[in-house]
């Protein structure tokens, strides 16, 4: 499995965010613009807490596992990648929709003194922070169920380099 990379991340936002605002301009001079949800800040927060608690789960069972305490529960390799792939397809779709709310935020900038837009534009720069948030539990996630590098395997081809 490979990890997530930022400049993939990076890269959905951008080309999201340039398209959306083009997007809202070519919208908005036909017609009227869609209004941005109440609700995509609070379903990227909520999917943010859910990775973050995971992550947190994980990384304690696996730290009580690693110290071998008595009762400690393990975790499966199996669910430990599901977690992981969990992960990376929400960082995915958090930056498209970070992307297509940061553009359409962009655009309302220009109306900040209408109240609906200034609301719209508030609601829009909720959602990419709480995309932000779902990539940073993502990378978190994903840095919890790392596994550890063999010593034997790095000490005998780095002797051989």
């Amino acid at each position: 499995m490979e990890q997530l990379r930022i400049r993939t991340l990076a890269g959905v936002f951008v080309v999201a965010g340039v398209l959306s605002w083009a997007g809202a301009r070519l919208w908005d001079s036909v017609g009227t613009l869609p209004r941005v949800p109440l609700a995509a800040p609070i379903v990227l927060a909520v999917i943010a807490a859910v990775l973050l608690a995971t992550a947190l789960s994980l990384r304690a069972r696996l730290r009580a596992q690693r110290e071998r305490r008595p009762g400690a529960k393990g975790v499966e390799p199996m669910m430990a990648a599901r977690a992981v792939v969990f992960g990376q397809a929400s960082a995915l779709v958090a930056a498209l929709v970070a992307g297509m709310y940061g553009g359409t935020g962009a655009f309302l900038l220009e109306y900040l003194d209408v109240p609906s837009r200034r609301d719209q534009a508030i609601y829009a720069g909720l959602s990419v922070l709480a995309g932000i948030a779902v990539i940073a539990a993502a990378f978190f996630l994903e840095r919890v169920c790392r596994l550890p590098e063999d010593e034997e395997e790095n000490g005998g081809t780095a002797a051989a380099a």
